[in-house]
């Protein structure tokens, strides 16, 4: 049967609430040998998400290039220039600097006081994008791919973390040896699919490849096309090769 990402999860998570600190994060990340971890609140409800990507792009925009200052300017400039003149440059941009900066406070949802972001809540990316844990893998895989994420927080009935799912989580499936999924095609998926026909069947696995091999005599083509629909749906296969022949009048063979 098809696993689900409750089996697979991590449970000992590494959480942040969103007062912590901008060092703490990282101390966290570097202790951890983790690249994110989910920020939660008070009743242990997922409130973001924080990874070294977040900390990385807000510090590259703190110190990324940028054009030079008026200081700077002013130190290329001739001695000759006024002092005046450069005492009025200097206001001017420390007065737009302020607006911009007032402008990008309210943008954040933060005070405006000039410090950059420090705390967890400030720097997290929301909504954090959540599983449950009875959920299948094949489905948690397709969510971090729709969502370009690398992790996804467990959380139960209440949004409480439980868990964190990583890419390397679910790849595990993938570890299932052959045997183990030959066996649960043999064994589970084609006499519930085929019925008796499943006898004169043969399943042969290889690097997670499963070739169906026969001929159905008492099947059809509809029961066939289910088969290797739920054939594919097992873990650790990662495709499935039709070798089936059907009775004549059972309709078209399914593609592999």
């Amino acid at each position: 049967m098809a696993r689900i990402v409750g089996e697979v999860m991590t449970r000992d998570v590494v959480e942040a609430h969103r007062d912590t600190s901008f060092k703490d994060v990282v101390r966290l990340l570097d202790r951890h040998r983790v690249s994110g971890l989910p920020v939660v609140d008070e009743d242990d409800k997922v409130i973001g998400v924080i990874s070294q990507t977040d900390l990385l792009r807000r510090r590259a925009g703190r110190t990324g290039t940028t054009a030079p200052s008026p200081a700077r300017r002013l130190r290329m400039l001739p001695s000759g220039r006024s002092a005046r003149w450069a005492g009025s440059v200097r206001a001017a941009w420390t007065a737009r600097s302020a607006r911009a900066l007032r402008s990008s406070a309210r943008a954040a949802g933060r005070p405006a006081t000039g410090a950059y972001p420090a705390t967890a809540g400030e720097l997290m990316s929301t909504p954090a994008v959540t599983v449950h844990p009875e959920q299948r893998i094949a489905d948690a895989a397709r969510v971090m791919e729709r969502h370009g994420v690398d992790r996804l927080p467990v959380v139960d009935e209440e949004d409480r973390l439980i868990g964190i799912a990583t890419r390397s989580d679910l790849l595990r499936v993938f570890l299932r040896t052959d045997d183990a999924i030959r066996r649960e095609v043999r064994g589970e998926v084609l006499p519930r699919t085929l019925g008796p026909s499943a006898a004169g069947v043969s399943v042969s696995v290889a690097d997670g490849m499963v070739t169906l091999r026969g001929s159905l005599e008492h099947g059809h083509a509809g029961d066939l096309a289910l088969a290797i629909r739920l054939t594919y749906r097992v873990d650790g296969v990662i495709g499935v090769v039709n070798r089936l022949t059907v009775p004549a009048g059972s309709g078209p063979v399914p593609g592999p």
